[in-house]
């Protein structure tokens, strides 16, 4: 008996050792998982505070909540399924699906600066005409959020899953699930945390004490253009992350191999002239070239869609 008990407690050790090793390669996974996934999850942080614009600041909490669950919601609910279903059966379209995902990331963002320099604002002006009916608006706005957060959502669980090909498939289905709610979680506390930043400011302008009164007023200033910078820092995001997704596609399928070839070389090149900064310089150069290729393939994309979504009047103009 004693040594059936000693036998169970054997095993039980062994597996607990077995339970911790999983779990440290859980997160080891969803760590690396996540960082593959950085660029995706910067825009999707710089991106939502904008559906919060023309809310009552009682409501922005709550909506970012919505929001929040409604990403949560497309990982787990959706895209995990999906993932799994590509990892079990068709892994080689992972590669081509990123690709998909980084051409409309880079689409998304050659439309935002297209619409900046030609000065259109569809969005503000939907806004504007929804005004009368706040119930509305805030539909609108979170749904808004969700759908687009979906596209990001998509992004970062493929990015992660092509970072987790040697795990099995339960290791790969927790990883995944570590990797959703703790970017949920993580890119909806900063951004609640941001928009509430002028109601912070707001707070403390309102003390007696001086320097207190002086941080709040400060924020005050400062976070309208935290907000503009975030914008353009959420479209840069795009533009980088989807040209590099198009860049390593473009290497992994073989189809001009030239292009990441020469960006790799480029950025190795100049590079080695920079001494200790030969990293950043790398990187930096990585990035931009990334955003150069997003920037030529969201163009077309651009140019197809408007050209087949223009208005008859604009057409019989031409």
């Amino acid at each position: 008996m004693p040594s059936g008990l000693i036998a169970l407690l054997d095993d039980v050790a062994t597996i607990a050792k077995l339970a911790a090793s999983s779990l440290d390669d859980v997160a080891g996974a969803a760590g690396k998982a996540g960082t593959k996934a950085a660029g995706v999850v910067i825009d999707d942080t710089a991106v939502t505070p904008r559906y919060v614009t023309g809310l009552s600041p009682e409501r922005e909490l709550p909506i970012i909540g919505k929001i929040a669950w409604g990403s949560l919601r497309n990982k787990i609910a959706i895209l995990l399924p999906v993932a799994l279903l590509l990892t079990a059966f068709a892994p080689f379209l992972v590669t081509p699906l990123l690709m998909v995902g980084g051409s409309y990331l880079a689409f998304e963002a050659t439309e935002k600066i297209l619409e900046k320099l030609l000065h259109e604002h569809e969005h503000e002006e939907q806004l504007v005409d929804a005004m009368a009916d706040p119930v509305e608006l805030e539909k609108m706005q979170v749904k808004g959020a969700i759908r687009t957060d979906f596209i990001l959502s998509a992004e970062i669980m493929a990015i992660a899953l092509a970072s987790l090909e040697h795990l099995t498939l339960t290791t790969t289905a927790i990883a995944l699930v570590v990797v959703a709610i703790a970017i949920t979680l993580g890119v909806y506390g900063v951004v609640a945390l941001i928009v509430k930043l002028d109601d912070i400011g707001l707070h403390m302008a309102a003390r007696r004490n001086r320097a207190t009164r002086a941080f709040g007023e400060a924020l005050v200033h400062v976070v309208p253009k935290l907000l503009t910078g975030l914008s353009a820092i959420g479209t840069a995001a795009m533009l980088w992350v989807g040209g590099g997704i198009l860049v390593h596609g473009l290497e992994e399928t073989g189809v001009a191999v030239f292009i990441p070839h020469a960006i790799h070389d480029i950025a190795q090149h100049v590079g080695d002239f920079t001494g200790p900064l030969s990293g950043i310089v790398s990187w930096t150069l990585t990035a931009l070239g990334g955003a150069v290729v997003g920037l030529v393939i969201g163009g077309i994309i651009v140019l197809i869609v408007r050209r087949f979504t223009r208005h008859p009047e604009e057409l019989i103009v031409d």
